[in-house]
């Protein structure tokens, strides 16, 4: 790609310190106390699958990440509305593309909500997935990063997005977390504002929170072990010096 990424692309999220929904009594400031180290502060990427100016799957996206600076993370919510198909452009060189895979690069951690349209997450949240790449000029945008995974629906609950956002995060070598969010007819959850309501959906998104922070702090230090390979230390030739 022609030289460095440009972040133009980044959401600005508005009223980041206003939580309404949130009981702050029950809320734990540092679910991850106690696992691993907090400094520097886990970096989280947030995608979300929808272009619409009241995409329900963006405003879910901001919600989280609102959550997250509260439990002690660093955010960063990527704006597909540019982003060119795959193979589109000739050797994906495109500055949003760019973008992405930088975001990528330094997170720690991903959020993903998608839509569920036609029983199927959406064309742009798939776009963005496969805008990154296993493997890019030695680096791996996802391999050893932590995933929560969430959808939104128009009618009743439903997990076809959610589970396909699994088979992907499992392909792109992720550590998908166990918990995810499901929020049904999504237009009846939100005010005027765009801010969620109090409601068992909300909780479930703290709960997906907390455990993503969680879990990104107790594998950041092992991490890079965790996706060490037998057969991509044989296809780059590096031997292994096992102690004897």
């Amino acid at each position: 790609m022609s030289g460095a990424p440009s972040f133009d692309r980044l959401r600005v999220l508005a009223d980041a310190d206003h939580l309404p929904a949130l009981n702050p009594e029950y809320a734990h400031r540092m679910p991850a106390l106690g696992l691993g180290k907090l400094d520097p502060k886990p970096h989280i990427l947030l995608l979300y699958g929808s272009l619409r100016e009241r995409s329900y799957s963006r405003l879910v996206v901001e919600e989280s990440a609102r959550l997250l600076q509260y439990f002690g993370c660093e955010t960063r919510i990527f704006d597909p509305c540019d982003l060119p198909l795959p193979d589109q452009v000739a050797g994906d060189d495109h500055p949003a593309v760019a973008e992405l895979r930088a975001h990528s690069m330094w997170s720690e951690g991903h959020v993903w909500c998608s839509p569920e349209r036609r029983g199927q997450i959406t064309g742009i949240m798939k776009t963005q997935i496969d805008h990154l790449p296993l493997a890019y000029q030695g680096m791996r945008p996802t391999q050893g990063r932590t995933l929560a995974v969430m959808q939104v629906s128009a009618g009743s609950q439903s997990f076809n997005s959610v589970n396909t956002l699994r088979i992907l995060g499992r392909w792109m070598r992720m550590f998908t977390i166990p918990n995810q969010s499901s929020v049904a007819r999504a237009f009846t959850e939100f005010d005027e504002a765009g801010r969620m309501r109090p409601s068992s959906y909300y909780d479930r998104i703290v709960d997906v929170v907390e455990e993503l922070v969680r879990f990104t702090v107790l594998l950041r230090p092992h991490a890079g072990k965790l996706v060490d390979r037998y057969s991509e230390r044989k296809e780059s030739d590096r031997p292994e010096k096992t102690p004897v």
